[in-house]
């Protein structure tokens, strides 16, 4: 029996005919280095060290997160096998139909690309996957534009314009389309980096196409886009932060990745990892490159900051490419501990959208929302609103 027969033979949904159909399509490692700082998960050998270092999925519990909001409406949803949707989805109150076949704990890019085709052939009205851009490669390698589709953040690098802003967003714009109430699509891109260039400093990013997802710009994240290099500026927020440094010297600094604060480490005559989080004290680098283990162990006893700064055109300060910085991490740093960094340019690319961030903790995103102080230049700063990635509100 085809893959087809078998979905239609089943039925699409509990108790009769459904509204919509989404397939479900979850890549159980995605995001599985970014808490080690290892800054991607593409590999096998990436794996085994992620792992190693006691790296625990992330997938899974943003997929899930995202599937709560469609249990109990009607909706039928079919998936692949164990931990790439079947599990996510009985998890979150759904009663899935699972094709397919995989090696559990074993899966890899050519069971995704395989499920992705698949999902598609069965003629669904909403491809959901859950993933990071080595993810959405997979997916648009597979379907190019003949299928509807949308991304769950669920990985370390997520560059592209196809992931909603957070998990709950991705469940609640899928319902949308279920419902009939987002009409619009349009071409999102497919962008990923060199991940070996990555972890050495270099940023070498590429279009690798583009996939059609719901034409919905409150719900879906920006393309991260480039700025023009504004030396002055960046001198002077650079030396505006080494001072701050210099005069807390008791205090635990935790410079987050990006150029804005490469610049800062720069200054402080330090030479520190562009793309991971360095731990600095006393002036000097107490441990670069750090992970949320390690970083939980410095913290242990000692008053800390931690230095963030936007990335362009997305507006995210946390839950891209800086998951070390968990939610046990900024819980025991406080939102009172957290620096804001970037030039007035940088802000400008958001067009007056708010600050982003989508820890993995809904309650603790809603705790850091509101306005805080961003320093713009040498002892200048402006006042910019953090917002909620999933558009809910504070209680």
């Amino acid at each position: 029996m085809s893959a087809v027969d078998q979905f239609w033979g089943a039925g699409a949904a509990e108790g009769g005919t459904a509204l919509a159909t989404i397939g479900l399509l979850v890549n159980p490692v995605a995001g599985l280095g970014g808490r080690v700082g290892l800054k991607g998960s593409d590999g096998p050998k990436t794996l085994l060290e992620a792992r190693r270092r006691g790296a625990v999925a992330e997938a899974p519990g943003r997929a899930v997160e995202a599937l709560r909001t469609l249990a109990g409406q009607g909706i039928g949803v079919v998936t692949y096998p164990w931990e790439m949707g079947e599990d996510e989805a009985r998890s979150a109150g759904l009663s899935p139909t699972v094709i397919g076949r995989i090696a559990p704990g074993a899966t890899s890019g050519d069971d995704t690309r395989r499920a992705a085709r698949e999902l598609r052939d069965l003629g669904v009205d909403l491809l959901l996957f859950a993933g990071g851009d080595g993810t959405a490669r997979d997916v648009q390698a597979a379907v190019g534009l003949d299928q509807l589709v949308l991304g769950i953040p669920a990985g370390v690098k997520m560059h592209s314009g196809v992931f909603a802003t957070s998990p709950g967003e991705a469940g609640r714009l899928a319902l949308a389309v279920c419902r009939g109430r987002v009409r619009g699509v349009r071409d999102g891109e497919v962008m990923d980096i060199d991940e070996e260039a990555f972890r050495q400093g270099r940023v070498d990013a590429r279009l690798y196409g583009y996939l059609r997802v719901p034409d919905e710009p409150s719900g879906l994240q920006a393309v991260k886009t480039g700025q023009a290099r504004q030396d002055e500026i960046l001198a002077g927020i650079a030396q505006d932060l080494a001072e701050r440094v210099a005069a807390d010297r008791e205090r635990l600094w935790l410079i987050g990745p990006g150029s804005t604060t490469a610049a800062i480490m720069q200054r402080l005559g330090l030479r520190g990892t562009l793309l991971g989080v360095d731990a600095v004290l006393g002036g000097s680098i107490l441990l670069a490159d750090a992970g949320e283990r390690d970083l939980l162990e410095l913290l242990a006893g000692r008053p800390a900051s931690i230095v963030l700064t936007v990335i362009g055109g997305q507006g995210y300060l946390l839950g891209r490419g800086n998951q070390q910085l968990s939610p046990a991490v900024l819980r025991r740093v406080g939102r009172e501990g957290l620096v804001v960094v970037a030039t007035q340019g940088k802000l400008a690319t958001l067009g007056g959208r708010p600050l982003l961030v989508d820890t993995g903790d809904p309650d603790l995103d809603l705790s850091l929302q509101g306005y805080i102080r961003v320093t713009t230049g040498y002892r200048q700063e402006t006042v910019y609103r953090i917002g909620a990635s999933d558009r809910r509100v504070p209680r």
